[in-house]
């Protein structure tokens, strides 16, 4: 066991996905982010522990009180709070003084404690954002006896001091510290950490944290703060938290006490060895940070048992941190043939002032309601009428609305038909250029995969049980009820990962509690009874022989996902002539792969399968908005839509979107696909991509000559 609680495991896991998100998106198409083979125990653990909904459910309760303080009087202050404690049922918070009436959303509870109602009324989660995090300094310092999380908030106290051995001490504040930094409420707070975490500013993908080699360091940068705090009353300050792993010596540990107390309206909080820092803190908390047993926190009235990252524990998670931070592997086999972005136009000289309108940009464009929630964005994408509000919802498989001749406005002809369009009967002059020409690279045919056997149809039992990972899990003949989903997760893993020992199968089932060989052999049973025997009377989960005998399905058990690769490396290989195999392949994704939370042991091959999604997305997008025989805008918007269902961070696709609208002369659907993505940038915090910047001035300002996709021409 790692100690770590459910936000600490979201926080790191968060991180990693961030990262990986981050990956995906600046790498070319056809290239493979990196990403271990195999994922960590740590990782794997962590994974399996995390639980981002309480964070999100405390975070908007917070942010709903917060709301309500602020509709009152204009004196209304926040409520201090100790702490807070989420159960398995409730999210509670503990007010500084315990007598005090609770503010909405939270009611009375027992000890002084507020609940948040199941039942309560809270914001909505763009409502809720918009109001500033009022409680930044949350973060677990442990767990209960019954399991439930503790978070202290920090800011309310001086200084927080942990007793114990030195590794043990800096194992905790590396678990604040991750935590914090990633924590959904702690964006404004100030990080610095002193004797551990130099590699975290550059391993998180947030900038929260700050490391400073020694104390002394971190005790000017404080005063400098203070200064600042000073001459500027009037501003809201960002919380100043200072890790400190290292004991500090007698006058440094005076000079903070001394600074700190001077602090005023600037927030700061010391965690460090007590030590000598105890004696100038004679009223902070104490904690020991080796005791494995409940102890007494006095400052909530409750015991824990102190939450730490173990150093093993860190090394794996900044070992896979800094394997997201490299560049990715160059494209490969028929993935060579995925095609480049089309070259941006030239730019013409700007005009005179007196002949010209202001060149519009990304940040000028008039945001269309429409575009304002996500459910929306896609049905404008794949319908591309002229209000995309609208829109009913269209499968990313189906056909495309049939025209309606009293309708019309930018889009109405291009969103008609499903069939290829000629270049006679759309006009797309105006477009991006049209993407390189396309030869097919030669590359001879691979050899079967161990894992991913190729896939031969008049060879293979047609009939044969089928594990379908492209969207969420599903097995033929497994029910989704009682013990069925986790067996589908065991058909899964025996799929991709073959030959195990019933150690590995049971860890990686259960990375926190493994499973016993009993229950493995249980399941194993209740899987050969789902899937059957073949036409020879072989069942499809053979029957081990003898003890080292590995676990393992039969051959002939079929995968989507191995389906999909079978038609897409065969298309590249055709260029233009393999668009029907490439659409066919997409019709197989019904979103993000194992359902958007794969097993901890099936991150690799998810990262795999949603990178390979979103270049197939393109390359048909490519193809299908280039003039020509193949040229066809629904089609286009069909696989754009389905490569953003399983990735909507994809800038590459949203790029794809743009040409496709402009190529429309669909204004209001280029407008709504820059929106979106912006949206999606701010959730990131990302800036737009620059091939994305060049290509939103070069769509909205045409050169002269070119027709506008304000109208159709």
């Amino acid at each position: 066991m790692l100690g770590a609680g459910a936000l600490l495991a979201a926080a790191v896991t968060g991180a990693l996905a961030l990262r990986r998100t981050l990956q995906r998106r600046r790498r070319k198409p056809g290239e493979k982010i990196a990403i271990a083979a195999e994922t960590s125990p740590a990782e794997a653990q962590l994974a399996a522990a995390a639980e981002p909904g309480s964070a999100a459910r405390l975070d908007t309760g917070l942010r709903t009180l917060a709301h309500h303080v602020a509709q009152q009087e204009e004196d209304a202050v926040l409520p201090p709070l100790r702490a807070a404690r989420i159960t398995t049922r409730a999210v509670q918070v503990l007010p500084e003084d315990l007598a005090q009436e609770p503010t909405a959303p939270f009611v009375s509870g027992p000890g002084g404690w507020w609940v948040l109602p199941a039942e309560a009324a809270l914001l909505d989660e763009k409502a809720a954002h918009e109001v500033p995090a009022p409680y930044p300094g949350l973060v677990t310092i442990g767990s209960t006896k019954a399991g439930d999380l503790l978070l202290l908030n920090l800011t309310q106290q001086p200084a927080l001091l942990l007793d114990g051995n030195p590794v043990h001490i800096t194992e905790v504040c590396t678990s604040l510290a991750l935590e914090l930094a990633m924590s959904p409420w702690a964006a404004d707070v100030d990080i610095v950490t002193v004797g551990f975490g130099e590699d975290l500013p550059q391993l998180l993908p947030t900038t929260r944290i700050t490391h400073m080699r020694q104390a002394a360091h971190a005790l000017r940068d404080l005063g400098e703060r203070l200064l600042e705090a000073h001459q500027m009353p009037e501003t809201r300050h960002r919380p100043y938290l200072l890790l400190c792993a290292s004991a500090l010596d007698d006058d440094t540990a005076w000079q903070f006490a001394d600074v700190i107390d001077k602090a005023g309206p600037l927030p700061v909080t010391l965690i460090a060895p007590a030590g000598t820092a105890a004696a100038h803190f004679p009223q902070a908390e104490i904690l020991n940070a080796s005791l494995d047993e409940p102890q007494p926190l006095d400052h909530t009235g409750t015991t824990i048992t102190v939450q730490r990252l173990e150093h093993a524990a860190y090394q794996q998670i900044t070992t896979a941190l800094k394997v997201s931070a490299q560049p990715p592997h160059p494209a490969e086999g028929p993935w060579r043939d995925v095609p480049d972005e089309p070259a941006p136009t030239h730019q013409p000289e700007p005009a005179s002032p007196d002949k010209t309108a202001p060149a519009t940009t990304a940040a000028s464009l008039p945001t269309p309601e429409a575009a304002t929630d996500a459910g929306e964005a896609f049905p404008a994408l794949l319908a591309a009428g002229t209000d995309p509000a609208g829109l009913r919802l269209l499968s990313p498989t189906a056909p495309p609305a049939q025209p309606d001749d009293k309708t019309t406005g930018p889009g109405t002809e291009a969103a008609a038909s499903d069939a290829p369009m000629s270049p006679t009967t759309v006009n797309v002059a105006g477009t991006a250029q049209p993407a390189k020409a396309h030869t097919p690279t030669p590359t001879p045919t691979p050899a079967p995969s161990t894992e991913h056997p190729v896939p031969q149809e008049d060879a293979h039992d047609l009939h044969a049980p089928e594990i379908r990972v492209l969207g969420p899990l599903e097995v033929t003949g497994v029910a989704s009820t009682g013990h069925g989903p986790r067996m589908a997760q065991l058909a899964a893993l025996l799929y991709f990962r073959p030959g195990r020992s019933a150690d590995v199968l049971c860890a990686d089932m259960d990375p926190v509690s493994p499973w016993s060989t009993s229950t493995l052999n249980a399941r194993m049973q209740g899987l050969r009874s789902c899937l059957g025997h073949d036409t020879s009377g072989n069942p499809y989960v053979p029957r081990r022989k003898a003890a080292e005998d590995p676990y393992r399905l039969a051959p002939t058990v079929r995968c989507d996902w191995t389906r999909f690769l079978h038609l897409v490396e065969h298309a590249l290989r055709q260029g233009t002539s393999g668009l029907a195999d490439l659409e066919k392949a997409l019709t197989l994704v019904r979103g993000k792969p194992f359902g958007g939370r794969p097993p901890a042991w099936a991150q690799p091959h998810a990262q795999e399968m949603t990178t390979r999604i979103i270049d197939v997305a393109h390359t048909i997008a490519t193809h299908r908005t280039t003039p020509g025989p193949h040229h066809d805008l629904s089609a286009a918007r069909r696989a754009v839509a389905t490569g953003l269902d399983t990735d909507d961070s994809a800038e590459l696709l949203y790029r794809d979107w743009m040409r496709t609208e402009h190529a429309a002369a669909n204004r209001q659907g280029l407008h709504t696909a820059i929106t979106r993505l912006q949206q999606v940038n701010r959730a990131l915090d990302c800036s737009l991509e620059p091939e994305t910047e060049t290509l939103i001035h070069q769509l909205l300002n045409p050169r002269p000559g070119q027709p506008d996709t304000h109208t159709r021409p």
